[in-house]
Formats: C-alpha cells, structure tokens, sequence
C-alpha cells in the first residue's frame, strides 16, 4: 500500500542550500523523490510536511507531481503574487502547511484531495 511507504530522509545536506539559491524562499527542507534532503535536523512537523509532498508525488507519479508544482507556481506569478506569495499558493504547499502540525494526517489522507 503507497500510504506506509515512507521516504528516505538525508540530513546535514547541502542540497536545501544549493536550491535555495534558485528558489523565492530559503529552503531548510525539499523532498525530491525519493528522498528528503534536510540542511540540519527535521523537527516532526517538517517531517510530516516533506512526507505529505512525497505522498502528493506517489499519487501523481513523480514527474506529473513536478508539473503541476510548476503550474500552480507560474500561474501565481502571472496572476502578480511574488516569488513567496507564489510558492505559498501552490495547491501541494498548502495541503502540506494546512496539515503539518497533524501527527496522524498522513493515515487519513485522501487520495488526491489537494487536487
């Protein structure tokens, strides 16, 4: 069943820095399939965020998950938001966000429900 699989968490990585350089926000941690690379520790609600997005890329194949990241990104950013504004209006962030501070979100999570 996709919703035990868990992904593998990497910490102390230079990889949230690196990309921070590119992104609008400075990243402590990204979860890129199917990995979670950390700068330092992860405290339980980033794991559970990063967990959500490796969830959110399970369902949608990875690459379609990327996609859709980027859509909802460029299309904030049409519609005038900044690059922050934008990222938070991103449809897998605010599932995320909405829900990291719930410990037994991830067992109850629909399916496809942040689409």
């Amino acid at each position: 069943m996709l919703r035990n699989l868990k992904p593998i968490f990497v910490c102390n990585s230079v990889v949230p820095r690196i990309l921070s350089y590119l992104a609008p926000i400075d990243i402590n941690a990204i979860a890129i399939f199917p990995f979670v690379f950390c700068r330092e520790g992860y405290s339980e609600e980033t794991k559970n965020h990063e967990s959500i997005h490796f969830q959110q890329q399970l369902e949608t194949g990875v690459i379609l998950f990327y996609l859709i990241y980027a859509w909802d990104f460029c299309r904030s950013r049409i519609k005038g938001f900044n690059g922050p504004a934008a990222y938070l209006n991103i449809r897998a962030e605010k599932e995320a966000y909405r829900n990291q501070a719930n410990p037994d979100y991830l067992s109850n999570r629909e399916r496809w429900g942040w689409l």
